[in-house]
């Protein structure tokens, strides 16, 4: 008597062909066979931009200091919805990434004006165009929820 007559299913293992990659690699990135761990996570251009910019509200940030140096209450007034510990970590980070620039100026009372380096002037063609593909976005007709727990047909 077979599996198949007594009711057991038996399941063999069939793996899928790997496709190749069409995605071009970046210029100066050596693909690795092993794929993962931090080595190869560090040498990836992307991954290391992406780190800039990475945290919650650190883009607006960014975004913001482009067209002036900024004082903190003055950011805080252009991005709302940041509450001023995650603005303090936030710009906190940026310095410490050489991404902005903090300078005390001499005033009575002190204050502290930020403005984007070098470094960061060179990410705002990224995120204007990221900024753009959002405007085109917020023109498409929304793509309506699915209740919870329903399925994908």
């Amino acid at each position: 008597m077979s599996n198949h007559e007594r009711g057991i299913l038996v399941v063999t293992e069939m793996a899928l062909r790997v496709r190749k990659s069409k995605a071009i690699v970046p210029p100066g990135v050596v693909p690795s066979r092993a794929g993962r761990g931090s080595r190869s996570a560090e040498e990836c251009p992307l991954n290391r931009c992406m780190e800039l910019i990475s945290g919650a509200w650190a883009p607006h940030v960014v975004w913001y200091l482009s067209a002036q140096p900024r004082r903190f209450g003055e950011l805080r007034i252009d991005i709302p919805a940041v509450s001023a510990r995650v603005l303090s970590q936030r710009l906190r980070e940026l310095e410490g990434k050489g991404v902005i620039t903090r300078t005390v100026v001499p005033t009575s009372p002190p204050s502290v004006e930020y403005e984007l380096t070098e470094l960061g002037r060179e990410l705002m063609p990224a995120l204007d165009a990221i900024a753009r593909v959002g405007l085109r976005l917020a023109d498409r007709p929304a793509v309506p929820k699915r209740a919870r727990g329903t399925r994908r047909a």
